[in-house]
Parts: C-alpha cells; structure tokens; sequence
C-alpha cells in the first residue's frame, strides 16, 4: 500500500500529517525548547497554569507536587533514549535523576527530528541531535524557577542559584520548584539560556542507572503485546507467500465455525481472521483457503537477482566522490588490484515481531504500539480512517527491538483497515514467520573495487563501483537526486590518503522491498572498503594495521582509535595456536571507530573469541549506555556476518525462524572489550557503527589465519 506520495517532499509530507494532541495535565511549569531550523532556542511558548496542553514544544514540565517529568520524542527501542536524554535536560535543570519521570511524547512538530526531518527514531542521531536543544530546554525552566523564586523574595535573581530541584536564596531562603511552578509558567521564557561548560558537568558524562530498568525487570513497562483496551478483538492476518501478491478472494467457512471467532476480512495485503484471542485467530487463520494474484514476484529468485545485479553493475554510476585523476594514478601504479564483495538481502528480526492495535471510529483514530515514525504512522492511519491528521492520537510503547523495521509502517496500515473494517478496536500479531517473509529487507550489494600500487606497494588510486537497492527511492523518493540515495553512500569514500580517488553508485531496483537497517549502508560499504584496503596491505607485503597507520597519518581520530585498539588486543603479540587477529577502521554518525577480532577457524566453522572496539564518541552522555550499544551492535553485526542470508525461490522468501536465520547464541558470543576515547565536543551516535565494523575485521582474520580471503557475505569458509 502506497502511504506516502512520492513526489511529496519529506517536509511536505510532515507538514500534512502533524497532529496536535495534548497530554500535558495539571498545572504548574511546561517548557518546550526545541530548536527548529529557522528559529531560536528562546522561541518557545509557555501556557498559562489554566491552560495546561495548549503548550507546543513542550520537553519539562514541572508539577506542583515537584514531579520532574521530562517528554522523551524518540522511540525506546533498547538503545537508551529514556534515560540518555533525560540526563540532559536535568544536567541543566539542576535535578537529580531520581526525581525525573519520563513520558512518552505525542506526535507532533515540535518533536521532529531534525537531523532527518520527522519525528523519527533512527540514524544515530537521538542523542547527537537533542544535545544541545534539550539542555537549552532544561537551563531555560531552571533560570524561570530562578526568577519566580527572586519575585517572590524580592532579591536580585542572580543572587539566587538552583539546586537538587530547589532554588536557594542569598539569605538561604529555599523553595522547592513545584512550589514555584506556577508562578513561573507565567513569566517570560528567556530567549537565550546559558548552558553549562563541559567541565561543570555533573550528570553527563556519568554512568547513571538506566531508568527504564526496574519497569522491565517488574513487568510493568509496556510494550506493543501489553496493549489492552475495553472491547479489543485479537487479529491474525495471512499474507501472500510471494513477495507483492495479493489477495483475490478467500474461503472461510470453517474459520467461522470455530471458537472465539468474530470476523473475517479481506483487506489490502491479505486475509485476516478476528477473534477474542490471538490463539483462536491464529488456529482459525490455517483453516481460511485464500485465492492470490502472485502478480510479477512470482519470478523472483536469488539467481535472478543475483545475475540482474551484475548486469545492472556494467553501468556508469553516479559519482559521490572524485579526487585527482584515477585514470592516471592507475596508469603510474607499478601493479594493479581488483577485487568484488556481495552482501546478501538481510531481515531485521526483532524479538518483537511486528504488532500494533488501532481503534478506528467514525471521527478519530487512536493507534498504539510500538513504532519509530510516528508521523508516518498518523499520516497513514488518516488516510485510511478517512479523517483529518489530527484526528489521530499516537500513543508510542517500548519497542523489543527495531533495528530500522519499524519505521515502515505497513502493519499499522493493516491494523488500520481491519479496525475499520469490523468496527472495533483489534490488535494486529505477527508470527515470527510472517515477520521473517514480509520484512523489508536489507539492500542485497554488489560492489566492485580496484586500485593501484606504488612500488613500495602504498595505494596511488582506488576505484570504488557500488550496486544495489534504494531504500530512500521508496520512501523519500525526492532526495534520490542525480542517481544518488545518501543513504547508499555512507562509508564510501575512505579516510585513508589515496592521491587518487573515484567513488560512484548504481541504483538497481531487484523487485524485492527493501528498507533502512541497523547501520544502513555504513554495513555495505565498510565491509568492501576495509576488506579491500587488507587486501591492498596483503599484496604490498606489508602488516594490515601498519599499512592503515601509514595511510591515516593525517587522520589524527583514526589514527588514536586504531592505535588504541592495537594496544588493547595485543596486536603483533603471540597468539594461541590457530588464532590469528583481523583489524577495521570507520568513522560514521560523527563517531570513529576501530575494531580488533581474535577468531579461530575449526572444522571449517569460524569461531571469535574476542572483539576489541576502540570509540571515539566526542561527548559521551552515558559511557554505561555507550557500551551497552557497542556490546549489542558487535552481536548484531556478527549475526549478519556469519549467518545472516535471505534467499528467494519462485517469488518466495525460504527463511522462516531462527531454525533457518540463525543469530548469534551466548556460547557463541566473543568476549568485548570496549575502550571509550573522550575527545569532547558535539557527541556521536553509537547506536548503529560498529554493525558494520565486525564483518570486515572477521574476514580479514579468517584470511590472516587461513590466507583464504572471503569476499561475500555471509563468510563460509566452503
């Protein structure tokens, strides 16, 4: 189902599907302080205590009873957020993390992400792009509280100072900040809060206790299969097997006979059984005989694709970076080296399969469960529904894992239609294997790369040819601009100092739906490119980690994180017999990154035993949260590099379950080692790199150990 126009431009399309919803209640203090392009952090608007929800950009809100409650726009989904944003705003709100509570914001403008243009939890930016305009939210509430608090004393406000949610006077007077709500809600936001230097910092930079913990380890935090609402039916939907069939007509005549059901329905993507239970619309869904128009996708196959990719990859692609002549620096190379990677189609699979649960009524929509694009989500349920954007109301859950999945939203759109359909709020369940056959899939690749030696053996030109899918020609088709997606683009261009440089890309549609993953194409490109630069390292005779020293001298933050992860793996050490180490370097999402594997190869079975990662981050709000991303992105990242593989026969994708998509098991995992390199500034995301830094340090190992290089994805040592 088509949702979003395609000759829509991102912006166009947030604008339309904007919902003002409230949710701020009670009186006291509500500041909104998010920077939006074109305008100042001191441009918020402050309600007045009777008018509580009227409040656009609201991120604090200070009740009477002195409850701290911070509004968190991005989705929980793991990576942190509940907590590593909240720390900025009380960094500067001057209250302790133990006073803070976290509420879920609605859909609206003022919660744009604007590093990527909606209100969307994705590309490593939630912390990077909240740093600065959170803490502006946080230090303008404090020097309000501050002048409430002066009025009331009748002192000089700058004789008064915050603390531990209260302000002192110079005479040591004290008022608590929910006994000055009020009267603060009414006073004039200042245009331009001072923020603290770094050095004063008390929160961040610490590691403060996730606070989203003690709720999931008692159970009471909500995720989108918590969801429960007065009258809700449970909804199973069967989808056509191959890949962009639909449904043409179906037979239920015994799914209707059995216990709890309540409706059958045929909507846009398939066939959906209703009942009192998810069990009793599951059972009865696999008695309904469907009829499908397979259409086109039936003669989609692994083979196909594989072999239109190639041919596809004859193409000159469009450019996305030149330096000097690659034409000469190959024709004055004393030797030249060529080389070809493939990466393979890769579904998400978060422990949570997809779910949603949407009430449909004649003048409103209400949508709950667990998502990373809210916006898209509203303007999807609308127009549907048939009703206005801001008759929509949003209420996001905890995410069990997104890895970029839910950013589509094609499940809320089928939760939408049968709601709509049968007259009720119902909750929509996928099974893992609908989840596993109907993902959007990670872009298969297909690239190719050469260069040419000097005598000594160092690079004097590379060439860097990518083909494959476009995730951004499907949902933002208007910044594909010149055969160029920027989003295949990520970790192209290499850091190292090559005189000579040509980078371009050929966009090819395989007739498989694609969508955003974990690292995006940062998981493409860093396994050609530092595959590649070893192969380059390995036909000059020379030690891959000195080689990349040599070609990073002017990179003084890769040099320091290679340097550094040399060091802590023991680089150039002894190793147990049969072991042998495999090094990548990275910069993305303003974060740079090196990364050390120690593997084994027994009985044709590659082993790692540990994972040195060296990261340099910036400013770091929560080193435990940092950590925690990085051990979970090596997982991530090693799953899709030993295992992960989705294949197509006869329009039909064969991997159903982890049986047959399998992911790293604990007697599996490495040990990680993690060093965080502070360099202070604005921080990096952390949520995504080092995905795409694990494979190419494995493969590179398997060939320092075995001297077989492996070139696809994923890496078989037969």
């Amino acid at each position: 189902m088509n949702t979003v126009a395609a000759n829509h431009s991102r912006r166009q399309f947030l604008k339309t599907t904007v919902i003002a919803t409230g949710g701020l209640l009670g009186s006291g203090l509500i500041v909104g302080c998010a920077v939006m392009p074109g305008t100042s952090a001191g441009t918020a608007m402050l309600p007045s205590a009777t008018a509580p929800g009227a409040m656009p950009n609201a991120w604090v809100k200070i009740g009477a009873d002195n409850t701290v409650s911070i509004i968190c726009a991005r989705s929980e989904m793991g990576q942190g957020v509940f907590t590593s944003l909240p720390m900025l705003v009380a960094e500067e709100l001057e209250v302790s993390m133990d006073k803070i509570r976290v509420e879920m914001a609605p859909a609206r403008e003022p919660y744009i992400n604007t590093m990527l243009g909606g209100q969307l939890t994705g590309g490593s930016t939630s912390v990077p792009e909240a740093f600065e305009p959170l803490r502006a939210a946080g230090a303008q509430a404090r020097m309000m509280l501050i002048a409430a608090a002066a009025q009331q004393w009748q002192v000089d406000a700058s004789a008064c100072r915050a603390e531990n949610a209260m302000v002192i006077g110079p005479a040591g007077q004290t008022a608590t900040y929910g006994s000055l709500a009020e009267a603060a809600s009414k006073l004039e936001a200042p245009k331009t809060p001072k923020l603290k230097e770094a050095s004063a910092f008390k929160i961040i930079g610490k590691p403060v206790k996730r606070l989203d913990t003690p709720a999931k380890v008692n159970g009471s935090a909500e995720f989108g299969m918590d969801v429960r609402l007065p009258g809700m039916l449970y909804a199973a939907l069967a989808q056509c097997p191959v890949i962009g069939g639909k449904p043409t007509g179906f037979d239920a005549t015994r799914a209707k006979a059995m216990p709890g059901v309540k409706h059958v329905v045929q909507i846009t993507d398939g066939v959906a059984v209703v009942a009192d239970t998810y069990w009793h619309a599951r059972k009865a869904l696999e008695t309904v005989s469907v009829k499908w128009d397979e259409g086109a996708g039936k003669a989609l196959s692994s083979a196909s694709i594989g072999a239109g990719l190639k041919t596809a990859s004859a193409k000159t692609g469009a450019v996305i970076k030149k330096v000097g002549d690659v034409d000469a620096g190959m024709k004055a190379a004393a030797r030249k080296i060529e080389a070809t990677y493939e990466l393979p189609f890769l579904s998400h699979s978060p422990m949570e399969p997809m779910n949603f649960t949407a009430d449909v009524r004649k003048d409103s929509v209400l949508l709950y469960g667990p998502t990373q694009f809210q916006q898209l989500a509203v303007g999807t349920a609308a127009a549907i529904a048939g009703v206005k954007p801001e008759q929509v109301t949003i209420r996001t859950t905890f995410l069990g894992g997104g890895f970029g999945r839910r950013i589509d939203v094609d499940f809320i759109a089928q939760v939408v239609e049968i709601s709509k359909a049968v007259g009720a709020p119902v909750k929509l369940i996928w099974s893992r294997e609908d989840d596993m056959k109907h993902d959007f899939y990670r872009p298969i690749a297909l690239t190719q790369l050469s260069a040419g030696l000097d005598a000594q053996g160092m690079p004097t030109a590379i060439n860097f040819h990518l083909t494959s899918p476009s995730v951004t020609s499907r949902l933002f088709s208007v910044f594909v601009k010149d055969g160029i997606d920027p989003f295949m683009t990520e970790a192209a261009a290499v850091p190292y100092a090559i005189p000579n440089q040509l980078a371009d890309v050929v966009i090819h549609d395989t007739g498989l739906r694609v969508g955003y993953w974990r690292s995006v194409s940062h998981a493409l490109n860093a396994f050609s490119n530092e595959s590649f630069i070893d192969e380059l390292a390995a036909a000059a005779g020379k030690d891959p980690l000195e080689y990349r020293r040599t070609l990073l001298a002017n990179e003084p933050r890769h040099l320091n994180v290679l340097n550094i992860a040399a060091q802590k793996s023991g680089w150039g050490t002894a190793l147990p017999a049969g072991r042998s180490r495999g090094v990548a370097v990275m910069d993305g999402y303003g974060t740079y990154l090196a990364l050390v594997s120690e593997i084994s190869v027994v009985g044709g079975e590659i082993q790692v035993h540990k994972v040195t990662v060296a990261a340099d981050l910036g400013t770091m709000v929560n080193p435990n949260i940092v950590e925690q991303q990085i051990e979970s992105s090596v997982i991530f990242g090693l799953s899709a590099a030993l295992f992960g593989e989705i294949t197509l026969k006869n329009g039909v994708v064969e991997q159903n379950n982890f049986n047959d998509y399998p992911i790293v098991r604990m007697n599996q995992s490495p040990a990680i080692n993690i060093t965080l390199v502070p360099s202070g500034g604005k921080p990096g995301g952390i949520g995504e790199p080092v995905t795409a830094m694990i494979g190419p340090a494995v493969a590179n190992a398997v060939f320092a150990g075995t001297g077989k290089r492996l070139r696809k994805l994923p890496l078989r040592m037969a």
